[in-house]
């Protein structure tokens, strides 16, 4: 993957931290793009730096059509091109029932987690689609197996999101455009400390290292391995694919 260059949204914290180093240490310049925490941000850009890798840090919002095209236009504009897109900005939905779910939260977590990577994707693909070879990788999450109660905003956005993945991989295979889903479970980041403190009241997310399968909770590194792999040459013959990052199961409520 060496000198490829990768867009990555959402990656300058949690999981698109960790998935933007990744990226580096597999030899990619990365753009990461963030929404308000440019402090993070910026740490992020220097780790990657500081191994060796370009990187550069764009604020803007999924969800607003404006900062989409800006946000790939600048990212052509530092590095010449871009071959990897990973779509992994997200937010999580308020944890209520249908019956007193707020019209304005829906429109809001469907916004970033499906109406938001439908535009960026359309205005991606036509850069990509100059390549030889292209990846999306889309970060849904393991919510889309259970649909569990109190959710609604959140599971139909990212089932939305895999549902344009999957009809995108169909569409750009015979552009060389690879286009993959990545699920994660609970994952060790701030949003997976405030999940389980808000459903469970769980002060320290590692305390429930000894319940999680493999003795652990699933790191931010875990989920970039499955992209990482996605982006590879050894996933040459794959698209149109979903793999779940959660150890096989995760049963912590």
């Amino acid at each position: 993957m060496a000198d490829r260059v990768a867009l990555v949204t959402g990656g300058g914290r949690g999981i698109g931290r960790g998935i933007s180093l990744g990226l580096a240490e597999d030899g990619m310049d990365v753009a990461l793009t963030y929404r308000r925490d440019a402090d993070s941000a910026n740490e992020t850009v220097a780790a990657i730096e500081a191994m060796g890798r370009q990187a550069v840090a764009i604020q803007g919002d999924v969800s607003v059509p404006d900062d989409n095209v800006r946000n790939v236009n600048e990212t052509i504009e530092r590095f010449g091109a871009f071959q990897v897109l990973v779509s992994n900005g997200g937010i999580a939905s308020r944890g209520r029932q249908v019956v007193d779910t707020e019209a304005d939260e829906l429109q809001r977590v469907m916004a970033t987690h499906a109406l938001g990577p439908h535009h960026l994707f359309s205005v991606a693909v036509p850069h990509l689609r100059t390549h030889e070879r292209a990846d999306i990788v889309a970060i849904s999450s393991v919510a889309t197996l259970n649909h569990g109660a109190n959710g609604a905003p959140y599971s139909m956005g990212k089932a939305a999101l895999e549902s344009l993945a999957l009809t995108l991989a169909k569409e750009e295979r015979d552009n060389g455009i690879r286009v993959n889903i990545v699920a994660p479970g609970l994952v060790d980041t701030d949003m997976g400390q405030r999940l389980v403190k808000g459903a469970a009241g769980i002060d320290d997310i590692r305390s429930l290292d000894e319940a999680m399968p493999f003795g652990r909770v699933c790191q931010p590194a875990d989920i970039a391995n499955a992209v990482r792999f996605f982006a590879s040459d050894l996933a040459g013959y794959v698209t149109g694919e979903k793999l779940n990052v959660w150890g096989g199961g995760q049963a912590w409520r």
